[in-house]
């Protein structure tokens, strides 16, 4: 997809599948990291010899974590031209559907679900994210993701 499009193209999006992400391992050294970073050291994440004797059978990547994952298919979203400024508005509807074992690859699939201008320079873009895991039936996680865009003519 070429992702750069006129500002008023932007609504012929709505309902449009985004091509999804590769596929990314959901390694125990990130789970680790993103441990640090957030002070959550939960032993069903950090502590994989603890973690076995679970029924989860292993440790889990934070849930937060996956979620966080989901700017990655932000590359294959059609964005206006001409927008210096792109910000992440928030999410909605997060649910968190299966537990993403360390060591399985997720991939990211988009749809955009609608385009709201609030004037002529800056417009809510609302997207429908699933979190697929690799060989399961059943996804990590689904929400609504929604960017603000701000552009200049």
């Amino acid at each position: 997809m070429n992702n750069v499009v006129k500002k008023e193209e932007l609504v012929n999006f709505i309902g449009s599948k985004v091509e999804s992400t590769d596929w990314y391992e959901v390694t125990q050294e990130r789970i680790n990291e993103f441990a640090h970073c957030t002070g959550d050291d939960y032993f069903m994440h950090v502590d994989p010899e603890k973690a076995k004797k679970t029924d989860m059978g292993g440790t889990i990547a934070h849930g937060l974590l996956t979620l966080g994952l989901t700017p990655y298919i932000m590359a294959n979203f059609p964005v206006p031209e001409n927008m210096p400024h792109g910000f992440n508005y928030g999410y909605d509807k997060v649910r968190f559907l299966a537990p993403v074992h360390t060591g399985k690859r997720v991939r990211i699939h988009g749809e955009v679900k609608d385009v709201i201008w609030k004037d002529e320079h800056n417009c809510k873009f609302i997207t429908a994210l699933t979190v697929e895991i690799e060989g399961e039936e059943k996804p990590a996680l689904y929400c609504e993701w929604i960017l603000y865009y701000e552009t200049q003519d």
